[in-house]
């Protein structure tokens, strides 16, 4: 970096201090407590510069990845480098990495964050897809907005999802290191913002991640239940799912996890091509289409039956469609083509186990393009056969009941999957904020660590599931976390993180660089005059376009927010009941 090498140089509790010369004595990195507030940009970026040059190095010499590697990405291998090894007495002392810190030597502490970086691109690649593909929904979304907004807007929003992880890459690579790594969302918001934007993103993150998991289990109830014509218990369905995440949540690392996100992406898959070719040879399910379909969403009109009990012929639209209750069901319409590209809350936690985060841009795009392709072609399809009986999830469409049954179990095989991907970043990001940070927990690679991590996990899942249960029309209050969180994560933070970031490294520009030896830093000035000055300066215009995006953001999240209450309300004016009950909602 030298000269140019960016910088947040004042530290994130004040990215710009009032101090023009901020000098410390060197303190090495695993003598600074968790998420130490003085520690600068500047240190971050020049061990972030370090552990790059390594990984770049290790990459040069690895051997090529092969076809076998991409379709069944291997388990992979933790790097260490070897050193010198610590005495019995000491190894025990150093158990927990949070005490102690003064008997930890440069390379252990090194090492020990090399240990957690074992997925390969491929994985992430699948990760991705599973997290993100969830194409069901968008004939739906079509459905209620017409061709050419629907087919715009999904485009839209997955470049600005796309744009939204480079940021997030960006960031990442500028400010994690083996010395100070960046373990999730939190992190990265910390180093660039200060603790206020850490706690917001661990707060919103942790409640987002528990209901994706809680709706996960609720959904493959509903599906278990009407797969069994409603004999079974509704309470034990849902239950079922809960008691199967005790055990799939037992895996640790993303890595290990990458096998079964890449059976789930063929799981999807394979519910596209049956739902698609059934629907080009049978009638839409008319029954389902009373409530769940892009026509009930547009106010329930165009797929009433006459009374006759002629149901209205399939209708297409190359704008927004006609509705009797106003935009709000357009609305609806937009907000599913916004979450369905709502998988960026995982990407930091993805990279922070890559074992080269550089090729995390790579698998991200490759994904987009991929889950982009399916949402046009499966969504358009659906939207083409169904027209305004376009159901919510495209496959509950499907007339024939047996066909619908097989999509229902292979839906709810890959929900279990994702469901224990929320899950386990969902622990993590408790475990490494609040076990970690306030109670002195061991180390996930510890024994100790992983015992614990076998106590929490069903806890979790517990906690997830009793959650969802208990709140009446729990997916009305999902589409408002939705709007107030997901939105956030893949829009507003990488937007706003990444606007920070840009403008602290041009303010940084033609200053000295982190003086490794004596921990000093150098500003030229600080507050208002170094924002301004950071602001204006080299490629102003992104500036400009972050700035704009973060308050757009923020306005569209306002909108979700308002059409989801709106759904909220309109569903509370009728009887609402939980889940703690043997009769499915699906019964009537």
């Amino acid at each position: 970096m030298g000269s140019e090498k960016e910088d947040y140089s004042s530290g994130p509790e004040d990215a710009f201090t009032s101090a023009n010369v901020i000098a410390s004595t060197a303190i090495k990195p695993q003598h600074r407590p968790l998420h130490d507030a003085s520690v600068t940009l500047e240190e971050y970026m020049y061990y972030a510069e370090k552990t790059r040059a390594e990984e770049d190095s290790v990459a040069a010499t690895a051997p090529p990845t092969t076809l076998m590697d991409m379709v069944f990405p291997s388990r992979g291998t933790s790097r260490r480098i070897e050193g010198k090894q610590p005495s019995e007495k000491h190894e025990g002392q150093k158990s927990n990495l949070n005490d102690n810190k003064l008997l930890i030597t440069d390379l252990e502490w090194t090492n020990a964050s090399r240990a957690l970086r074992s997925a390969s691109a491929a994985a992430c690649f699948y990760l991705i897809t599973t997290d993100i593909l969830g194409p069901f929904g968008v004939g739906f979304s079509i459905g209620t907005m017409g061709w050419g907004e629907g087919i715009g807007l999904f485009t839209l929003f997955g470049l600005c999802a796309g744009g939204s992880g480079w940021i997030l890459w960006k960031a990442f690579l500028d400010v994690d290191s083996y010395e100070f790594p960046v373990k999730n969302y939190g992190d990265l918001g910390f180093r660039i913002w200060g603790p206020w934007l850490r706690y917001t993103i661990n707060f919103l993150q942790a409640l987002q991640l528990m209901i994706s998991v809680g709706i996960l289990v609720i959904s493959n109830g509903l599906s278990i239940s009407q797969v069994s014509k409603f004999h079974l218990c509704y309470i034990v369905c849902c239950l079922i799912w809960a008691i199967v995440g005790f055990f799939t949540g037992q895996i640790r690392t993303l890595n290990k996890l990458g096998f079964l996100a890449n059976f789930a992406v063929v799981l999807n898959l394979l519910i596209m091509f049956i739902s698609m070719g059934v629907m080009a040879h049978s009638e839409p399910n008319y029954a389902a289409a009373q409530a769940g379909s892009a026509g009930a969403a547009l106010g329930g009109l165009s797929v009433t039956p006459s009374a006759n009990g002629t149901y209205p012929p399939i209708q297409r639209y190359g704008g927004i469609p006609p509705s009797t209750n106003g935009f709000t069901g357009s609305i609806n319409g937009l907000m599913n083509g916004v979450y369905a590209y709502g998988g960026a809350q995982l990407f930091v936690e993805f990279m922070a186990e890559l074992q080269r985060p550089r090729d995390f841009l790579k698998a991200m795009w490759g994904a987009q393009f991929f889950i982009y392709a399916c949402y046009m072609s499966y969504g358009s399809f659906v939207y083409f056969y169904q027209g305004q009986y376009a159901n919510q999830l495209a496959y509950q469409g499907l007339s024939p009941y047996a066909w619908q049954t097989v999509c229902n179990i292979l839906a709810v095989i890959s929900g279990i999957i994702a469901a224990t991907l929320y899950g386990n970043i969902g622990i993590k990001v408790i475990y490494n904020n609040v076990l970690i940070e306030m109670f002195k927990a061991p180390p996930l690679t510890s024994t100790g660590g992983k015992i614990l991590w076998a106590v929490i996990v069903p806890i979790y899942w517990v906690v997830a599931f009793v959650f969802a249960a208990a709140i009446p029309d729990f997916f009305g209050l999902t589409s408002v976390i939705a709007a107030i969180c997901l939105v956030q994560f893949t829009y507003t933070f990488p937007a706003f993180i990444g606007l920070g970031l840009f403008v602290q490294k041009n303010a940084m520009r033609g200053e000295e660089a982190f003086d490794p030896a004596t921990g000093a830093v150098h500003h030229r000035d600080s507050g208002v005059k170094r924002w301004i000055r950071g602001f204006f300066g080299r490629f102003w215009w992104l500036n400009v376009i972050l700035l704009v995006y973060t308050l757009g953001s923020l306005a569209l999240s306002g909108l979700g927010a308002y059409a989801a209450i709106e759904g909220l309300i309109d569903a509370f004016k009728s009887p609402q009941i939980n889940s703690f009950t043997c009769t499915s909602p699906l019964e009537g």
